[in-house]
């Protein structure tokens, strides 16, 4: 572990990723690319390949699935396609991971937000739909900055918003994308192995991993 105890102890700001670290939004994600795929007279793709496209926005996730190419009129067409289907149908299977909303329970004395490349609106909407939206002081997305994850934007705004230092602020994600915001902030990290993301964590280790969100309090109150 990578971090001193006394470090883990003194944690402020806990600043968490949606899509694979909170919820598992996978097929509703796949469903709806599909569905965009098959709207252009393309073939659909598996769950598994388009899960590894999630986690860079919605540009690149459009950009992945179409192969590469692309003329900017197609991705413009497709990406329109791909938010109104999603926005009808994010919630038709996604749920939270197992123990994350007990772990969310456990962390609540600590000041917590989400951080995703997912668009804003989506975002709020998903985690008001979970009854998760009032566990967290703030919500961004990937079009609330000017630039997204790993850029640091947003994260050292939501370090202004609370005046927590970076010191006491951890970013908590299952991608590269999110160890390098943290990173970029200045900022602790925290990798969850369970996320579709996960397997990018290799790239760039965060400063500790967990299997279980349910790990982190117990890491942050000194029981693991």
């Amino acid at each position: 572990m990578a971090i001193p105890k006394t470090a883990l102890s003194q944690m402020e700001l806990l600043v968490f990723d949606l899509d694979g670290t909170l919820v598992d939004s996978e097929l509703d994600l796949a469903n709806s690319v599909n569905a965009t795929l098959e709207k252009i007279g393309r073939k659909p793709l598996s769950v598994e390949l388009i899960a590894s496209y999630v986690g860079q926005g919605v540009t690149v996730l459009i950009n992945r699935s179409l192969g590469g190419g692309a003329s900017p009129e197609l991705v413009e067409q497709a990406t329109e396609s791909f938010l109104n289907h999603y926005g009808e149908h994010m919630l038709d299977s996604t749920t939270t991971y197992p123990g994350v909303r007990e772990a969310l329970a456990e962390l609540d004395g600590r000041k917590m937000a989400v951080l995703t490349n997912k668009p804003v609106n989506f975002s709020r909407k998903m985690l008001a739909g979970l009854g998760l939206a009032e566990r967290f002081v703030q919500i961004y997305g990937g079009n609330s900055f000017e630039n997204k994850k790993p850029d640091p934007s947003g994260l050292n705004r939501l370090m202004e918003e609370t005046q927590v230092p970076s010191s006491r602020t951890m970013m908590i994600g299952d991608s590269v994308s999110d160890v390098m915001t943290g990173r970029n902030a200045g900022a602790w990290t925290c990798g969850v192995n369970y996320g579709f993301g996960a397997p990018t964590l290799d790239e760039v280790p965060p400063d500790i991993r967990i299997n279980d969100l349910r790990d982190l309090p117990k890491l942050l109150n000194g029981k693991s």
